[in-house]
């Protein structure tokens, strides 16, 4: 496949990320600002918080769209063709003191400073509170390989790069109060101001109002804490600006082309593309998604603590099974929680197995082949790792650990795999997941297993499979092992009204779950042998 091949499908693929970037497209049709500039992407950090599966998706998503924007030009991310940016809101003051952070105390006392002023409350050696968040940030998107540029908005309010942006707000002052006042409560009103003054006494980000004194010397007056009557420069750190007027601001002072943003700052989304037209720029291309909600339907909320974190889906899953998961339909809602990551691990698998046989539209479709490429280059059609499969699937080796039980360990799961696909098989992949197999079912499996005795007429069907198992060879293939599994759940004797209740039979009286593997694949894995000793301890129940 040329390069030549690979723009046109991409610019006529129906995958969203395509659909994304084919905006972009319109934006620049000759896949360049005018200035020759890289488009910009920009993907918002609040530091007043660790950095979490929120955050991970969105930087995810919007490299998947870089991603696919490269390819309809026919760039390599080499290139440089276009950037990334992680900002960091680190001037924003700090409102109030984070349940699941130490020396409360500490942060206590600094409400309302700049966080990026705040001393560090872990101790651990950086300036500020914001620092330390900053440099998590930049370890977790380090962790994912994600490529990306870091800016802080300390840095650039503090050294005087945002000034001239700066001014443009005191020159646009009464416009953006224009825009703005009529959204606002009228209490809220008397106080609002699109600039924030930093008391020059306290230190603190205020809510006052503030009147512009002279925009081009960046001159402000405003009345203190204390009462007195203040005037200053808004530029150089001085004062940061209203949440809606400071993205608006970012947006006309970067020249940022793409962000994307969750639904529950879509009225925030559109506050600011009024003002950054207002400042003479214009407002990014991106996607409004849907929020991510708890195993209930209800948002997740970093106070409360419900849904999934990125620590414990990597503790019972991959991380390509993440990226898997929240690649489809960004505009549909998620459910996010620990019972999706075993279908999320094998659906992975199925789709990066058939990218090699696809035809090129197929595989524009195919999440293996974004997430394959969220970080990379490429080369032609074929992806990393494509046509790759695992040997087992996940739900099996759940059902093996479970079936194990209290005996249930990595080593124990390796030497059931060793004898089943050979030691050579057993990949650093697939040796992730027996390591996460084994945490799943401690956790979440063994707990809830509960195998009932079967009924009569399950009582003779599990007998003949018995006399199948005991003159069947040990190493009877899993084909021919889930043959006269069919074939046992079709005689009419059995009375079974489907093979799916003969199915939910073994898996309940068996495994003690409603759902399992191929019953063949099972069987060849865990021995025939020991098979049959499942099969008489269910008979002892009836």
């Amino acid at each position: 496949m040329s390069m030549n091949d690979l723009i046109t499908a991409a610019r006529v693929s129906k995958a969203w990320p395509f659909q994304e970037a084919q905006r972009l497209l319109k934006r620049y049709p000759d896949g360049a600002k005018p200035d020759g500039s890289p488009v910009l992407f920009e993907t918002g950090y609040g530091p007043s918080g660790l950095p979490h599966i929120g955050t991970f998706q969105e930087v995810l998503r919007t490299t998947l769209v870089r991603r696919a924007f490269e390819a309809m030009i026919g760039a390599k991310p080499e290139d440089g063709k276009t950037r990334l940016v992680a900002f960091s809101d680190d001037m924003d003051g700090l409102r109030k003191v984070p349940d699941n952070v130490p020396n409360q105390a500490l942060l206590e006392a600094n409400l309302h400073l700049p966080l990026s002023r705040v001393p560090d409350p872990f101790e651990k050696g950086h300036e500020s509170f914001a620092a330390h968040n900053n440099a998590m940030l930049r370890a977790f998107l380090d962790r994912f390989g994600f490529q990306y540029e870091f800016v802080a908005a300390s840095d650039m309010y503090n050294s005087g790069r945002f000034d001239e942006a700066l001014r443009q707000v005191l020159r646009k002052n009464q416009d953006i109060l224009d825009i703005m006042l009529p959204t606002l409560r009228e209490e809220r009103r008397k106080t609002y101001s699109p600039i924030l003054p930093i008391s020059p006494t306290t230190g603190r980000v205020l809510q006052v109002p503030v009147e512009v004194v002279d925009a081009e010397a960046g001159t402000i007056r405003f009345t203190d804490e204390d009462g007195t009557q203040v005037e200053q420069s808004a530029l150089g750190g001085m004062s940061k600006l209203q949440w809606k007027v400071d993205w608006a601001m970012r947006w006309y002072a970067l020249g940022v082309d793409y962000e994307m943003y969750g639904k529950d700052l879509t009225d925030s989304g559109v506050q600011s593309g009024k003002i950054v037209k207002v400042l003479g720029g214009r407002k990014p291309e991106g996607l409004i998604y849907e929020m991510f909600l708890d195993q209930n339907g209800e948002k997740i909320s970093k106070s409360k603590g419900n849904g999934l974190s990125i620590e414990e889906w990597l503790q019972y899953g991959s991380e390509e099974s993440l990226g898997f998961y929240i690649f489809p339909n960004p505009k549909s809602a998620k459910q996010l929680h620990v019972g999706v990551i075993p279908r999320a691990v094998d659906d992975y698998w199925q789709f990066r197995e058939r990218l090699e046989e696809q035809e090129l539209d197929k595989q524009l479709g195919n999440p293996v082949w974004h997430l394959a490429r969220a970080n990379g280059g490429f080369e032609g059609a074929e992806a990393p790792g494509a046509g790759d499969s695992l040997p087992v699937t996940y739900g099996l080796l759940l059902n093996l650990a479970s079936v194990l039980g209290a005996e249930a360990s990595e080593e124990a799961l390796r030497d059931y795999l060793a004898s089943y696909i050979g030691s050579d098989e057993i990949t650093p992949e697939l040796d992730v997941l027996i390591g996460t197999a084994v945490a799943y079912t401690r956790d979440y499996i063994v707990p809830t297993l509960s195998k009932r005795a079967p009924t009569a007429n399950e009582v003779e069907a599990l007998k003949a499979l018995d006399a199948y198992l005991a003159k069947a060879p040990a190493d009877t293939s899993a084909e021919d092992l889930q043959t006269e599994v069919y074939e046992i759940g079709k005689r009419e004797e059995y009375g079974f009204a489907s093979l799916r209740d003969w199915f939910k039979a073994l898996y309940q009286t068996l495994l003690g779950s409603d759902q399992g593997p191929r019953m063949g694949s099972f069987i060849a894995l865990y021995g025939v042998e020991n098979s049959r000793k499942l099969i008489a301890e269910a008979l002892a129940k009836a």
